[in-house]
C-alpha cells in the first residue's frame, strides 16, 4: 500500500466520522429545534421527512454529476454545506429560515452519503480486501460523540448555535484539509483471464460488467438496505418510548438502548472486515441478519426493561454490518459503473428511513407495540433469501476482489 492509499483511507474515514457527529447533532436535538422555532407537533413530522426525501434528490443528482465530476470533489463540495446547514439550524429564528437550512443539509447530506460510499467502495477495490465496514465504524464513533456533545448542550442549557458553532469550527476546516487526500479509485477492475474448465460467461455476468446498471439485479440490495434502516429506524425513533411505555423502565434508563445501539454498532463494524476477509460476505450478512431479528425477538418477548436492553445490544452487532456490505456489493455486482450503482442504492437508505418510524407508529397504535416489533425482525430476515446477491461476482478470478489497473491506483483528487 502507498502513501497515498493510507491517506485517502484516513481522510475518508474522518469525513465519515465528520458525517456522522454532524447527523448525531441534528436529530438528538429536535425537541430543542422544534422548541426555538415553535413548530407544532402536526408539523414536525412534515420538516422531519423532507430531510430523507431531499436526501434522495440530492442523490439521485448525484448519480448524474459523477458522470462529469470526479466523487471526491462532489464530497470535498458537499460535507462544508452540510455542516453550514447545521449551524444555519442553530442560529435561525424564524421558520423560513429554518426550513432553508434543512432543505440544504437534506441536498447536500445525499451528495455527501453518495460520494463517500463511492469512494469507500473505491478504495476497497483498490486495497483487494475488505474495508468498508471500517469507514462505517467510523461514522458510528461519529454518531457516538456527536450524541454525547448534543447531551452535554442539553444539560447546561446551551442555546443550539453555541452547541453548533464549536462543532462546525473545528471539522469544518479539519475535513477541507483532509480532503486533500480523497483518493478516486478506477472505475472498473481488471480480471485475471479465466483458467481452463471455467464456466462461459453467463449473460447475467456480462450485464454487470458493462457500463450500465441494470435495475432488476440491483433489486435485491435495495431491498435489503430499504429493511436495514427500517430496523435502525425503529431503534432510533421507537427505543425510548418503547423501554418505558411497554417494558415499564424509568425515563432516565429509557435513555439507554439507543446509545447501547451505537456502541455495538460501532463494535461490530470495527471487528466487521476481518469476519467478511475470513468468512466471505455472505456468511457475514446471513449472520448479521440472524443476530437482528434474534434481537427483534427478544425486544418484542422481554418481560422487563433489562432482557429487552439486551435486545438492543444484539440489533446493533446484527444491523451494523447490512449497510456497509450492500454498498460493497454493489460496487463488485456492477464494476463498470460503481458510482451509478451507489448512488441509486444510496436512495433506498432514505426509503428505509421514512417507511420505519411510521410503520411502528401506526402498527402499535392499531394493535401494540410488542407486535409491531415483529415486523421489523420479518423484514430482516428477508434479506437471507437475497444473501447470495453479496457473493463477490469474480470469485472465479481471484476472491472478487481484483486490482484496479496501475493507472488507476493512487489517483487522487489533487491530482497524485
Amino acid at each position: 500500500m502507498t502513501d497515498v492509499l493510507r491517506r485517502g483511507r484516513a481522510s475518508l474515514a474522518f469525513s465519515f466520522f465528520a458525517q456522522g457527529a454532524t447527523f448525531a447533532l441534528l436529530v438528538t436535538r429536535i425537541p430543542a429545534i422544534q422548541g426555538r422555532y415553535g413548530v407544532s407537533d402536526a408539523l414536525l413530522p412534515v420538516f422531519l421527512a423532507a430531510v430523507p426525501v431531499l436526501a434522495g434528490v440530492g442523490s439521485v443528482t448525484t448519480e448524474q454529476l459523477v458522470k462529469r465530476v470526479r466523487p471526491s470533489r462532489l464530497l470535498r463540495s458537499s460535507q462544508p454545506v452540510v455542516l453550514l446547514a447545521l449551524l444555519g439550524v442553530g442560529a435561525g429564528g424564524h421558520m423560513a429560515e429554518l426550513a432553508v437550512a434543512l432543505a440544504a443539509f437534506g441536498l447536500a447530506v445525499g451528495a455527501l452519503d453518495a460520494s463517500m460510499n463511492m469512494l469507500g467502495v473505491s478504495l476497497q477495490r483498490t486495497y483487494g480486501r475488505s474495508i468498508m465496514l471500517g469507514f462505517h465504524a467510523a461514522y458510528s464513533l461519529g454518531g457516538i460523540v456527536g450524541a454525547s456533545l448534543a447531551w452535554v448542550g442539553a444539560h447546561w442549557h446551551l442555546a443550539l448555535w453555541v452547541s453548533y458553532l464549536p462543532v462546525v469550527a473545528v471539522l469544518l476546516p479539519a475535513v477541507l484539509v483532509g480532503s486533500r487526500w480523497y483518493v478516486d479509485g478506477g472505475s472498473a477492475p481488471v480480471r485475471e483471464a479465466p483458467e481452463a474448465g471455467d464456466a462461459e460467461e453467463t449473460p447475467e455476468v456480462r450485464e454487470t460488467e458493462g457500463g450500465t446498471v441494470v435495475f432488476r439485479l440491483l433489486l435485491p440490495l435495495c431491498l435489503v438496505m430499504t429493511f436495514a434502516y427500517i430496523g435502525d429506524s425503529t431503534v432510533s425513533n421507537w427505543s425510548a418510548k418503547y423501554l418505558q411505555d411497554t417494558l415499564g423502565g424509568s425515563e432516565q434508563l429509557a435513555t439507554v438502548p439507543y446509545n447501547v445501539y451505537m456502541v455495538t454498532t460501532l463494535l461490530g463494524r470495527s471487528i466487521g472486515d476481518f469476519g467478511v476477509r475470513r468468512f466471505g460476505a455472505v456468511a457475514v450478512v446471513r449472520l448479521g441478519a440472524l443476530v437482528a431479528a434474534l434481537g427483534f425477538a427478544v425486544v418484542a418477548g422481554a418481560p422487563g426493561a433489562w432482557v429487552g436492553m439486551l435486545g438492543f445490544t444484539l440489533l446493533g452487532l446484527g444491523l451494523c454490518v447490512l449497510v456497509p456490505q450492500t454498498f460493497a456489493a454493489a460496487g463488485r455486482l456492477f464494476p463498470g459503473a460503481s458510482d451509478t450503482a451507489i448512488a441509486r442504492l444510496n436512495i433506498f437508505n432514505y426509503v428505509g428511513f421514512l417507511i420505519g418510524s411510521p410503520l411502528v407508529g401506526a402498527l402499535g397504535d392499531a394493535w401494540n407495540y410488542r407486535g409491531a416489533m415483529l415486523v421489523p425482525m420479518a423484514l430482516v430476515l428477508v434479506t437471507l433469501v437475497y444473501a447470495r446477491s453479496f457473493k463477490p461476482g469474480q470469485d472465479r478470478y481471484g476472491g472478487g476482489y481484483e486490482r484496479p489497473r496501475t493507472a488507476d491506483v493512487g489517483r487522487g483528487s489533487n491530482g497524485l
